[in-house]
């Protein structure tokens, strides 16, 4: 009788929690997941986006081994996959230290604070802008810098293959770094002052209170930064598109931009759709093997 109860009760909860995720879920399906179905559905046809995809001739998967052997879809890949490390690397890196400086509270820190986030209240036409004239040959501010070294200094920056990726990068990391300082200084709140006083008392230096507290503690916090980094950088577009189109000659491209060209360039809204379909795929994937690898690692420290 007592598990009847306790049974009715759990249904009874379920469904009070059930209705009020309702309208949220509604949205998430009409807005994120039936457009997702749509999206691999278009893929199985040749459609150019005029009138019915079911009208158009039905290729199956042809579009997928289509895209197999697209050397164009293999190198805007590679490039999300460099976007993905760089922005692990430096953005949660630069980020941390940047987190660290604000955590000292020393003067001045508070309107630093202000100054380390104006990257992130700009718009991405404003910043790209920005970053086009400060690129910009022979009268940019990079150019100016560099021939006060030395005179002879690649001058077109976005528009040299060699090294036009990386000038992107530093202006997406520029840009989005103090997204991370926001989120893991607001993690460093979270820690009691307490354990620092202790560990100090006990003769830890702060290079050893940062590896074994703060990171530990932090690791919740690193995890989402971490995943929110990833995602973001495989669906990359705004700032690409601003400031190079994908180019020079696809060096630049980007998934989301060879899938934009491909959907109305050349309107191709069916293998376009098989682009944007392996965008989920590949955005899963990464984001599954990531999950694995720091739970395995969770589960080996204990």
């Amino acid at each position: 009788m007592a598990i009847s109860q306790k049974r009715k009760q759990w249904y009874k909860h379920g469904l009070t929690v059930f209705l009020f995720l309702l309208p949220a879920l509604a949205v998430y399906f009409t807005y994120t997941m039936a457009g997702i179905i749509r999206t691999f559905y278009y893929s199985a046809f040749n459609w150019s986006g005029i009138g019915p995809a079911v009208l158009s001739e039905f290729v199956g998967f042809g579009n997928y081994v289509r895209l197999m052997g697209d050397s164009g879809f293999w190198h805007a890949l590679q490039n999300n996959i460099l976007l993905v490390i760089v922005s692990i690397v430096f953005q949660l890196g630069f980020g941390m230290i940047l987190a660290l400086i604000l955590n000292t509270g020393y003067r001045g820190v508070k309107a630093l604070r202000t100054v380390y986030f104006m990257p992130m209240l700009l718009s991405t036409v404003a910043t790209g802008t920005i970053w086009i004239l400060v690129f910009a040959p022979f009268t940019g501010l990079f150019d100016w810098v560099l021939k006060l070294i030395s005179p002879h200094v690649p001058l077109s920056w976005l528009g040299s293959e060699e090294v036009v990726m990386f000038a992107v990068l530093f202006v997406i990391c520029w840009q989005y770094t103090p997204q991370y300082m926001i989120l893991l200084r607001a993690g460093m709140t979270g820690i009691p002052e307490e354990l620092y006083e202790a560990a100090t008392i006990d003769g830890a230096s702060r290079w050893q209170r940062f590896w074994s507290m703060t990171v530990p503690l932090l690791s919740p916090t690193l995890k989402t930064s971490a995943v929110l980094s990833i995602v973001g950088s495989l669906k990359y577009f705004d700032l690409i598109w601003i400031m190079t189109l994908g180019g020079p000659n696809g060096y630049s491209e980007l998934m989301a931009t060879f899938m934009y060209k491909k959907a109305f360039n050349e309107d191709r809204m069916g293998y376009a759709s098989t682009v944007a379909s392996c965008m989920v795929i590949v955005s899963f994937v990464v984001i599954a093997i990531f999950r694995f690898m720091t739970r395995s690692r969770e589960e080996g420290q204990s």
